[in-house]
């Protein structure tokens, strides 16, 4: 069954990880929570298919694991955190499977994430019909004003000291 479209899914690179999509994603997540497991690390690196067919996998779902093509796995309902148990496995750290999901080097991927990250510039919408927020020409966002300070209250005098 095809999922259902959301307002979010308009937003460029983005697979919101909602609950149709972790229905849709059950087997990918179980199976990379298997991985947490030394024994299953091994039988999966022994036989990557063999040990796949324990799991509740659609043929997209198979074909994405074996590929490593974690966009596609997050597309297909896998879990950010899930599959990057799979990404261990391989013994890649999660700064190595952004930079692959980005379509950059490790090296390319933290002088971006250190400049500020992604221009949200063509980053906004697919469709076109979100409108980029008033303040993004330039322009600095709008100042909230700060909350007035709740007044003290009168420091009464403590029972020990009533007492006396």
């Amino acid at each position: 069954m095809a999922r259902e479209r959301d307002d979010y899914d308009d937003i460029p690179g983005t697979f919101v990880f909602d609950a149709e999509r972790s229905r849709q994603g059950y087997g990918i997540n179980t199976f990379c929570m298997s991985l947490m497991r030394e024994e299953n690390r091994k039988a999966f690196k022994a036989n990557e298919a063999e040990y796949l067919k324990k799991f509740a996998l659609t043929p997209e779902q198979t074909e994405a694991i074996l590929k490593r093509d974690y966009n596609r796995m997050l597309e297909l309902g896998g879990n950010i955190y899930f599959t990057a148990k799979l990404g261990a496995t391989d013994g890649h750290s999660f700064q190595h499977l952004a930079a692959v999901m980005t379509g950059n080097t490790q090296e390319d991927y933290a002088k971006m994430m250190l400049a500020g990250g992604r221009s949200i510039e063509g980053n906004r919408s697919r469709s076109g019909k979100i409108p980029p927020p008033k303040y993004a020409a330039g322009s600095a966002p709008p100042k909230r004003r700060a909350a007035p300070k709740p007044k003290a209250k009168a420091r009464s005098k403590s029972k020990a000291a009533k007492r006396k």
